[in-house]
């Protein structure tokens, strides 16, 4: 399916850019650094390109016709060979008053118009008056007169001259086309006939079989979810902006992992998160503080923090989970943290006792004594010890399996939690909090909000690249 895509997509653009080309199409030549430019005209480098007979096929879809008038010149051109071939000069002469005629309607009428190449119009009369005259500004409709005359072709020269006309002339003239229009006026164009398969084709067996099968492989999705799901194939069904079929060719070649966008996708995902990151950063984090700030003007915090004695704590699942988690803490500590860092504690604890003892007189005179200070030492660390043992032990035994500790802890937490709530419903302890809190957000937005979002988006988008790569790494 992704190149039956690339292939309607590939006609469309050939169709689109065919009248633009088509002087291509015809001749098969490409013209390289040429250029105009005031008085200066530079003819550059022609190419001829070996094509098939791509205008013969292609023409009658856009309905192209040749053009009467530049076509009816042309013929006249090769008649008025044909007559100096011949030798009769008194037809000749009557064919040359005939092209200067020609000439000066061509000029007036613009055969070229309906075709859309005025411009070439123009480039034969620039091209007419540097052959006929040095100033550019002068008449073309002069240069064509003067230019099929018998004094300018004269029989030793008018080969000459014709090779410049069928060199540069001819080829601008021979290009142009007539298009007939519409009963709605426009230019008719057989084109949707072609399209017309493809839309039909992605629209039956492509569109409405893939989305009635999504729709029934998978629960709660509707034939109609499923079509909104496959947004992109819509593309496919438009007769106009047909270059949009870009989008679901793109989605294919993905899809199909024919190419790797990746990339590209993470880029302009990434510059669209730069663009917004600033503007989202401020704004949620107001956000936030604005609903806190909210609360605690409502009076919310006082019945978060009063609720054990406004009404009874509904328990969810029979657990009292601050107790819980407290107990988890505890049994951290004691049997996983104090046994770690033990000698850190006892060098501590001994250090402060003897910095205790060594404030009090007698026990700087006993550092006099031989060996009481030695004496004195082991006696601080025994001590100290002991004091590490007794604190290690009184907290294994609180955690040991013991119901009545249990009640105990529970109704510890319970009547701490009754005691908080009660002293916070105090008047003025309740306001003072509410209106520390409300100013202390006030002056977190003030200060920390916009350095928030003046932080540099791109250089925490590098960073984020940078660990990105290294894990890949």
């Amino acid at each position: 399916m992704a190149f039956i895509v690339l292939l309607n997509l590939i006609l469309v653009l050939f169709d689109l850019s065919y009248l633009g080309l088509r002087d291509f199409w015809y001749q098969g030549t490409i013209k390289l650094f040429g250029y105009t430019l005031g008085q200066n005209r530079v003819p550059g480098i022609t190419l001829q390109v070996p094509l098939p007979p791509i205008t013969q096929w292609y023409d009658p879809i856009k309905q192209i016709e040749e053009n009467r008038d530049t076509q009816i010149y042309l013929r006249k051109v090769e008649q008025l060979v044909q007559l100096w071939e011949a030798g009769e000069t008194e037809k000749s002469e009557k064919l040359l008053g005939e092209l200067r005629e020609r000439s000066v309607e061509m000029i007036d009428t613009n055969p070229f118009a309906t075709a859309n190449r005025t411009g070439n119009l123009e480039k034969i009369k620039n091209l007419m008056r540097s052959q006929m005259f040095e100033d550019r500004e002068s008449s073309a409709k002069q240069a064509f007169r003067e230019f099929w005359s018998p004094e300018y072709l004269t029989p030793d020269e008018r080969q000459e001259k014709l090779d410049f006309f069928d060199s540069q002339i001819r080829p601008l003239m021979v290009t142009n086309f007539y298009r007939p229009l519409g009963e709605n006026g426009e230019f008719i164009d057989y084109f949707w006939l072609i399209d017309l398969i493809f839309i039909v084709f992605f629209f039956v067996p492509e569109f409405l079989v893939r989305t009635w099968l999504i729709s029934n492989r998978r629960h709660g999705i509707s034939w109609l979810d499923a079509m909104l799901w496959r947004w992109y194939d819509c593309f496919l069904l438009l007769p106009v902006a047909r270059p949009l079929r870009l989008i679901p060719l793109i989605i294919r070649l993905g899809q199909a992992r024919l190419l790797d966008f990746s990339h590209i996708q993470r880029q302009v995902s990434q510059g669209f998160v730069a663009g917004i990151a600033e503007d989202m950063t401020e704004v949620v984090v107001v956000r936030v503080i604005n609903q806190l700030q909210k609360l605690i003007r409502s009076g919310e915090i006082a019945k978060f923090v009063g609720k054990t004695t406004l009404k009874p704590y509904i328990d969810l699942n029979d657990t009292n989970e601050t107790a819980e988690l407290a107990k988890i803490v505890a049994q951290l500590a004691v049997y996983q943290v104090m046994p770690k860092v033990r000698p850190d504690i006892e060098a501590l604890l001994q250090h402060n006792l003897e910095k205790i003892f060594n404030q009090f007189p007698p026990y700087q005179n006993m550092q006099l004594i031989p060996g009481a200070a030695q004496l004195q030492n082991n006696l601080a660390k025994q001590l100290v010890r002991e004091c590490y043992q007794i604190l290690y032990d009184s907290l294994n035994g609180v955690l040991q399996e013991d119901p009545v500790n249990e009640q105990l802890l529970e109704r510890l937490v319970t009547n701490l939690t009754q005691a908080l709530g009660t002293q916070f419903q105090g008047q003025e302890t309740l306001a003072r909090v509410q209106y520390l809190l409300d100013a202390l957000l006030e002056e977190i937005k003030v200060n920390y909000v916009d350095s928030l979002s003046e932080e540099d988006i791109e250089a925490i988008l590098d960073k984020n690249r940078a660990i990105r790569q290294h894990t890949i790494e």
